[in-house]
């Protein structure tokens, strides 16, 4: 398997061609040979522009679809189907291993077992498979978290409706509900998705009818109620290089960047955290994307850790505020022949050094009938607004929203205030995109 797409030379692949590219402007920053030549599992258009930009040799490993935008702008480029693992899986690592690839970074959710598995043969380590397991299986997750004296909430596997009943039944039981108090909610997650995708809150027993078969098996928990945020923290030699909080307006629609001064008063705390879960799940290097819940009383509650770069182009939102490539930073610290000097250098300073606020709002249609897409003026009149990226509708039904459903596009703001930007992103909910 070479480094190059299989599509015959013949084929014009020209209209793929994004001028965009460094690799097309002939810009690209020269690769330094005693540096890390890395892995980037997946697809993201962003992530090879900022590889481009960076002076370490990058290969893309994505699927056949990729194979003509790869060879139009000069791409490295191996294609793998990442659908499964099955009794193919160890060519990818030894095809890489021959290349001389130093480590696979995982860039979406479904990767992140692959670079365990990869990386596990790449630097000799097997215990890197199953901690990369750990990543994916929330119920692992927890568990290892319990063990590592991290709090978490109440939580059971379901594999089937009458494990849900039964399960939140005995949270209001433990919560000493009585006949005709209103049930205290319960959460159900797939396994090993990414962020809110089927995810659904479960506030009365009928709604657990709703959930389709093929759903099954499924992680229950309880609620907790708190201030829910995300952390994003770049770790190097098992030490956190650099820690962003990134503060959510309403789970699933909104996130800002850094976070209001109250959210930051906690960093110290999230920091002992962040460190104690770090140990707990003997992380060397990497980016980590947890998030947690801080409760009325103070106490910290962990929800869930992922190990690669989080959702709602929170990467982006950081390069906005701060200025640094998100992306390269994760090469950097991922880079196995990254030095301490150079990772401590390519840092800046958390929040003071922010240029201001970044933030986006995931649009749902709030209408069963669209046929266009119109901005409001309330949105793209506010100082803040940058741009967005939605399109418009392909078809005027709006489908049933599944659990927390999918948002249709992003709309990106930028200001110098944490509070004009929290009220803005919590004002969007009431208008309409499309209509």
């Amino acid at each position: 398997m070479s480094i190059a797409s299989e599509t015959p030379a013949a084929k014009d692949v020209s209209s793929w061609t994004d001028p965009t590219m460094d690799s097309v402007k002939g810009t690209e920053t020269p690769k330094d040979p005693n540096k890390g030549y890395i892995a980037l599992l997946g697809w993201s258009v962003n992530a090879i522009k900022a590889a481009q930009k960076f002076d370490r040799r990058y290969v893309v490993v994505a699927p056949d679809w990729a194979a003509d935008f790869c060879e139009a702008n000069k791409i490295p480029y191996i294609q793998w189907d990442f659908v499964r693992l099955n009794d193919r899986s160890m060519e990818i690592a030894e095809t890489l291993k021959a290349e001389g690839v130093d480590v696979a970074i995982p860039l979406f959710e479904e990767t992140v077992e692959w670079s365990g598995a990869i990386n596990s043969v790449l630097m000799d380590s097997p215990r890197m498979y199953g901690q990369s397991i750990l990543f994916r299986d929330k119920a692992l997750m927890k568990r290892r978290a319990q063990l590592g004296g991290i709090r978490v909430g109440i939580f059971e596997e379901a594999h089937e409706k009458e494990d849900i009943i039964r399960f939140m039944k005995r949270v209001n039981q433990t919560l000493l509900k009585l006949d005709g108090d209103p049930d205290d909610p319960i959460h159900v997650k797939a396994f090993d998705k990414a962020g809110c995708l089927g995810h659904r809150m479960i506030r009365k027993l009928e709604e657990i009818e709703n959930i389709p078969a093929e759903e099954y098996p499924l992680l229950m928990e309880s609620h907790l109620d708190g201030w829910e945020f995300a952390v994003e923290a770049w770790i190097h030699d098992g030490e956190i290089k650099f820690l962003n909080i990134s503060e959510y307006v309403t789970l699933g629609y909104s996130v800002f960047v850094p976070a209001t001064r109250e959210l930051e008063s906690w960093r110290d705390a999230i920091t002992k955290q962040i460190k104690k879960l770090i140990k707990t799940f003997d992380i060397q290097f990497g980016l980590i994307h947890p998030e947690y819940f801080v409760a009325a009383d103070g106490e910290m509650y962990f929800g869930e850790v992922a190990y690669r770069p989080p959702g709602f182009k929170a990467f982006e939102l950081i390069e906005r505020a701060y200025g640094f490539s998100a992306y390269q930073a994760s090469m950097l610290v991922f880079d196995p022949k990254s030095t301490k000097e150079e990772v401590d250098a390519f840092f800046p300073r958390e929040v003071v050094d922010a240029k201001g606020y970044a933030g986006c709002f995931g649009v749902y249609p709030r209408r069963r009938v669209v046929s266009k897409l119109e901005m409001p003026k309330e949105t793209i009149e506010h100082p803040y607004f940058e741009s967005h990226e939605l399109v418009a509708p392909a078809e005027e039904t709006v489908p049933d929203r599944s659990a927390f459903g999918t948002h249709w596009g992003l709309v990106f703001f930028f200001g110098d205030d944490p509070i004009t930007m929290r009220d803005l992103l919590k004002a969007q909910e009431d208008l309409d995109f499309y209509v």
